[in-house]
Parts: C-alpha cells; sequence; structure tokens
C-alpha cells in the first residue's frame, strides 16, 4: 500500500468515528411511527378473476371467504386484500399490532396513540377511533390524492 492511499484510509477511518461520535450527540427525534403490517385492500368487480390473476403471480389465500365477497392473499410479506362491493375506491391498510403473518406482535403502538399523534400533526380522521375504549379499533384518513387509508388494529394492546 502507498502513502497516499494509508493517509486517504486513515482520514475515512476518522472521518466515519467522527460521524459516529457527533451523531451520538445529536439530539434525539421522535421515534417513527409503528404502523404494523402493510397491505393494499383492492375494490375488485369479479373477485373470482382477481383472485385467480393474483395465484398466477404466486399469491396464496390466507384469509376471507368467496361467499362473503373477500379474500386475503399473501406471497412472501407482500398482503393483498380482494373485496367486492365493500369499498368504493383502493385502500392502504395498516394493522398495528400485527405483523406480516397476523401473528401479534407483544409491542406495539395502540391505535389511539397513532390517531393521537396524527390529529397533533394536523391530519383529519374520519372515521376516528373511541379514545374511551381499548383494544381492537381503527381509524381512515385520505392522502392529498384522495386514496384512503386505514388504520385498523385486531388485537388488544398488552398491558405492560
Amino acid at each position: 500500500m502507498n502513502t497516499l492511499t494509508t493517509l486517504t484510509l486513515a482520514s475515512l477511518a476518522t472521518a466515519v468515528l467522527t460521524i459516529g461520535f457527533f451523531q451520538d450527540k445529536a439530539p434525539k427525534k421522535d421515534a417513527a411511527m409503528q404502523l404494523g403490517n402493510f397491505s393494499v385492500s383492492l375494490n375488485v368487480k369479479d373477485l373470482k378473476a382477481s383472485k385467480a390473476f393474483y395465484e398466477k403471480l404466486d399469491f396464496k389465500q390466507v384469509g376471507g371467504k368467496l361467499e362473503q365477497n373477500w379474500v386475503v392473499l399473501q406471497n412472501g410479506t407482500t398482503t393483498i386484500g380482494l373485496f367486492k362491493g365493500m369499498f368504493e375506491k383502493n385502500m392502504l391498510t395498516f394493522n398495528p399490532g400485527w405483523d406480516s403473518n397476523k401473528e401479534a406482535l407483544k409491542e406495539f403502538q395502540d391505535v389511539r396513540e397513532l390517531q393521537r399523534t396524527l390529529k397533533a400533526r394536523g391530519i383529519t380522521l374520519n372515521p376516528e377511533a373511541d379514545e374511551a375504549t381499548a383494544g381492537p379499533a381503527h381509524f381512515m384518513l385520505v392522502d392529498p390524492d384522495g386514496n384512503p387509508i386505514l388504520v385498523d388494529q385486531h388485537v388488544p394492546k398488552a398491558k405492560g
């Protein structure tokens, strides 16, 4: 190794250590919101045709019932809900308290805590989760392009 390369590597190592030192001393930002499992809920015209299409993409049914006009399909950690006649638009869905296998998490942010954070940030929710309740609840919001977002908690928050 020549002297220039050694000096460059030493300078780079010093810079990395210095950045790490100052990052540790920087003020901490609020922790990111924990929205939970993510899925896309699609409003479909023909449930059987849509299900067959996504099965060709190797999605497998993990929930729902055709006779009730809804199914949930999964490929790895990607989840798609297919719904016929249940809502007007496609929707983003977050499930606080669930992992991608619909397994309850030991620790998560309760839907009411998420709701308070969003309201404090000036986001309009409709409907809102009832703050006087505990356990499963939901709220909805709409992004600037009119896309609905459902935050739907199915599990109770563990008392700690």
